[in-house]
């Protein structure tokens, strides 16, 4: 059923007679310095307009394919792995090439059906359509045979631009986030290296070096084993910190019994020795979400000790700044294992050098940053909301 005056089409019908559905190059072969911009699929996580970022054919190579030639406004949906994924073309974009896994789609109704590709409804139908034993993959014939409801053209400009208002709103959002994101780690730069002092209670500028201690000095090792004391599973996560496991996996990975895992209280570390995206050196994280939880015994768990004049959140700001990554890798070699598990030993772990401000400046720098936090996440609160309205 669909709306009255509104007809349902496929998206073949809908494009252009003279440009069908099609995919892009074949074999790429070597890419040069020089030459036409072809489009991947990672490419449609990016900036579209930033055409330096593209990798380049020969022109003789993209002459042979000019079939899949794009122009400004064509679709392109990817075809493999992840499909349903969509991009608009912008006008730096016209009469370069794509990928063969991508599609394009060329159509006079691309405002309304860029949208509506987008929609969950659509890529529910694609997903559901799309086949493949080690990835998934859309054919052609399928994305051709697609039915899309189709209402006049009036009411598809008026669809297409109050969802356009939304989409406007939310890149406007997304570049804040970055900007304020990269202010942010200048101004960690700048602050947890003592280049640049803050005021004290008084109005003048904090003075004297800072004093570089060992880890060890100012904390302690959390080795006590969870006995059955909590079933609170977690892992860490480099953007979102330490988070229930079947919340962040949407599923449990733990072992069966939970009584050899450590137990953590809130407020205490973990370090995870193994990559994660930001985090070459692994991730440090401390447990603010919960009154306790349990961790794998791999992790090296560690708190503050008390009267060392050190601030927690000092120390949680110092942490994300990546300033141990230089320590890290002196005593780290990367381990047999897959997942690239790093070999910290837990007592070079505490080992590791940081240089420390006293204890009031340590407390005015953890506030300016975790105000800076506080806009970050505001912003992302807001972004978060922008695209549930526009879903």
């Amino acid at each position: 059923m669909v709306p009255n005056g509104w007809d349902y089409s496929t998206l073949e019908s809908l494009c252009d007679a003279d440009a069908p559905i099609t995919y892009g190059v074949l074999k790429p072969g070597d890419y040069v310095s020089n030459g036409v911009p072809l489009l991947q699929i990672k490419d449609l996580l990016k900036n579209l307009h930033d055409i330096d970022s593209l990798h380049k054919i020969s022109s003789e190579l993209d002459l042979e394919y000019k079939r899949s030639k794009i122009k400004k406004n064509d679709i392109l949906i990817s075809l493999v792995g992840t499909v349903g994924r969509i991009g608009l073309v912008p006008k730096e974009l016209d009469g370069t090439n794509i990928h063969r896994n991508l599609g394009r789609i060329r159509t006079k109704y691309f405002d309304f059906l860029f949208h509506y590709l987008n929609s969950d409804v659509a890529k529910n139908r694609i997903g559901l359509s799309a086949s493949g034993s080690s990835q998934s993959a859309l054919n052609l014939s399928v994305l051709r045979a697609l039915k899309v409801p189709v209402p006049p053209l009036p009411e598809q400009r008026k669809i297409a631009k109050i969802l356009g208002t939304w989409d406007k709103a939310i890149s406007t959002t997304e570049r804040l986030i970055d900007n304020s994101k990269q202010q942010k780690k200048a101004l960690m730069q700048q602050l947890l290296m003592s280049k640049k002092r803050l005021f004290d209670g008084s109005g003048r500028s904090f003075e004297g070096e800072w004093k570089e201690v060992s880890l060890g000095q100012i904390c302690h090792r959390v080795t006590e084993k969870n006995n059955g004391q909590s079933t609170n599973v977690v892992t860490i996560s480099a953007q979102q910190g330490l988070i229930r496991q079947d919340e962040f996996f949407k599923k449990s990975v733990a072992s069966a019994t939970l009584d050899n895992y450590f137990i953590l209280r809130n407020g205490q570390f973990a370090y995870n020795k193994s990559y994660s995206k930001g985090y070459p050196m692994g991730a440090i994280k401390r447990l603010n979400r919960y009154e306790d939880a349990v961790v794998t015994s791999l992790y090296i768990c560690f708190e503050v000790t008390e009267h060392t004049d050190t601030d927690i959140h000092f120390l949680e700001q110092y942490f994300n700044s990546g300033l141990l990554n230089r320590g890290l890798t002196k005593v780290a070699a990367e381990g047999g294992r897959a997942h690239g598990l790093l070999n910290v030993k837990p007592s070079d772990f505490m080992d590791l050098k940081l240089k420390l401000p006293i204890y009031s400046e340590q407390q005015k720098i953890a506030a300016v940053l975790t105000n800076a936090d506080k806009e970050i996440e505001l912003l992302e609160q807001q972004l978060a909301d922008l695209k549930q309205e526009k879903k």
